[in-house]
């Protein structure tokens, strides 16, 4: 039987934000009261982040966190506030078929997206050396997974590539192509190198695109 969420109703539909123009800033949170004074600040969405979340758990992320436990700090979050939460949820805690649960949980727990990327299990933070990829082929797999698996056309799906310092900023750009054209609503290319790479993925890959901010790259 589903579970409604408990969370607030929101202020903000992410779908909506992600068509205005310009840039929709999304602090990271890690515990409800940080998101709650991220809406006090006034941010539109805020996003809880599995390094974050692995770190204040006393780990390294490296895929060790458990989807019981992201589902858990997702509904703390989302009880507590009345604005978009996005949920990095890693490789989606296994194969498509792990995929379609995560989303399931997720949604329930009032996330108002989930994010999935493309590295090979056991995964690594997105800026250290030595990552590898799947196949295009097993990402797309789990894209379908997700959109087919979610309750509401509001819930959405983003997809992370992480090709870029595996393949090249190419591979990365059709990587990223295919995600969108498999069904993801927002793409977010891993630690691309310059504004340069920025511009030329924007210009080639026609989607929502997250980039996120780091003091090392």
């Amino acid at each position: 039987m589903w579970v409604e969420t408990l969370s607030p109703t929101l202020k903000y539909s992410l779908r909506d934000l992600i068509k205005e123009k310009g840039i929709v800033i999304v602090p990271g949170v890690y515990s409800p009261i940080i998101a709650m004074m991220a809406e006090r600040m006034g941010f539109k969405a805020v996003y809880l982040s599995g390094a974050a979340l692995t770190g204040l758990l006393g780990m390294p992320d490296l895929g060790i966190i458990t989807l019981s436990e992201v589902a858990m700090f997702t509904r703390y979050i989302t009880e507590r506030i009345s604005i978009p939460l996005i949920v990095d949820a890693d490789t989606g805690f296994g194969e498509a078929i792990n995929v379609e649960r995560a989303v399931k949980e997720l949604e329930r727990a009032g996330a108002s997206a989930i994010q999935i990327e493309d590295q090979v299990l056991p995964k690594k933070c997105g800026h250290l050396t030595g990552k590898e990829v799947v196949p295009p082929e097993e990402m797309i797999k789990k894209i379908i997974m997700a959109v087919e698996s979610r309750k509401s056309d509001d819930f959405l799906i983003i997809a992370r590539t992480d090709a870029r310092s595996v393949e090249g900023l190419e591979k990365a750009i059709e990587r990223a192509v295919i995600y969108y054209e498999a069904g993801a609503d927002i793409i977010f290319p891993e630690a691309l190198e310059s504004i340069e790479e920025f511009r030329i993925f924007a210009q080639k890959v026609k989607a929502p695109l997250l980039a996120n901010m780091t003091e090392f790259g």
